[in-house]
């Protein structure tokens, strides 16, 4: 498999001078299995310049897999150019939302009314599928496997894995560690920690021995508590999971938009210095920026 990171940043697009070496963009990935086959992860506003990339190979089919429905993470997707071009397939992937009672089909409806944009969703030209997933769910695309993972944030996220050719790449979208609610000693305390632990072995599982693990993290430590609930990691939670699951690469990504590239940087190195990594049997553990590839 190849991947290819064309939005690393959280939250809001963040261009400018402060962003120039990793990316203003938001969050969208692109894998291409053994056999060609075209996954996207996230439709972020980097799935724009991913699609102009494509003009030069079509028609295309795209299989596009939403991690979750907040903007940062489908602002990208009316801009996604096959759609308006006869011949590409498009088929896009995610979660049933439980507040709107809607499956995925409702993430073109809403961003395309007339209110919003000037084209409207009839007017597409590609053949467009929609495919609501449940928990655990695996789709077969071409000679890869795609399976949906439940991870924790204030809506519904799904971490999907791609296995392909022996090689497995997991993508988090956002995710939150689980965390007790009630203090020691309340009455609920013990029945809520083995749930928190039981959805952490979930995870585990889910993710391990993955070759490249591509993990959200936002926050330092230090800023994690005053974020607590917004539904997002921290370096040290990640490279904590990387190493106990197995993981060969761990790439951090969904950079905090507040932060510029020197900052991202520098948190970054103070991190991998914090958690010791290079120990043997660490994974090798990136910081993603637009364009960063990789051979799986």
């Amino acid at each position: 498999m190849k991947v290819r990171f064309w939005g690393v940043r959280g939250s809001i697009p963040s261009p400018g001078p402060h962003t120039q070496r990793r990316g203003g963009n938001t969050t969208c990935i692109e894998v291409r299995s053994d056999g060609g086959e075209l996954i996207i992860l996230d439709a972020g506003t980097g799935i724009f310049p991913l699609a102009q990339s494509l003009l030069k190979e079509l028609p295309v089919t795209a299989n596009i897999f939403i991690t979750h429905t907040h903007w940062d993470h489908i602002h990208g997707l009316p801009f996604f150019t096959p759609f308006f071009i006869p011949g590409n397939t498009v088929r896009i992937h995610g979660a049933y939302d439980v507040v709107s009672s809607q499956g995925i089909e409702q993430i073109m409806e809403v961003q395309m009314q007339y209110s919003y944009f000037p084209i409207r969703e009839a007017e597409l030209r590609a053949g467009i599928e929609y495919r609501t997933l449940d928990i655990g769910e695996r789709v077969e695309i071409g000679d890869a496997t795609v399976s949906a993972t439940l991870l924790n944030h204030p809506v519904i996220d799904f971490g999907y894995r791609i296995d392909c050719g022996g090689k497995s790449v997991f993508f988090t979208g956002d995710h939150e560690p689980w965390y007790n609610i009630y203090e020691p000693g309340d009455e609920g305390y013990t029945e809520y920690q083995a749930m928190v632990e039981e959805k952490q072995q979930q995870m585990d599982e889910a993710v391990r021995g993955v070759d490249v693990l591509v993990m959200d993290c936002s926050y330092t430590e230090a800023e994690y508590p005053a974020k607590k609930g917004w539904g997002h990691s921290t370096f040290d939670y990640a490279i904590a999971l990387a190493r106990r699951v197995g993981a060969k690469r761990l790439v951090c990504t969904h950079h905090e938009p507040t932060r510029g590239d020197d900052e991202a940087e520098r948190v970054f190195a103070e991190a991998l210095a914090r958690c010791c990594v290079g120990v043997p049997g660490d994974p090798e553990v990136l910081l993603s920026y637009e364009g960063l590839q990789l051979d799986v």
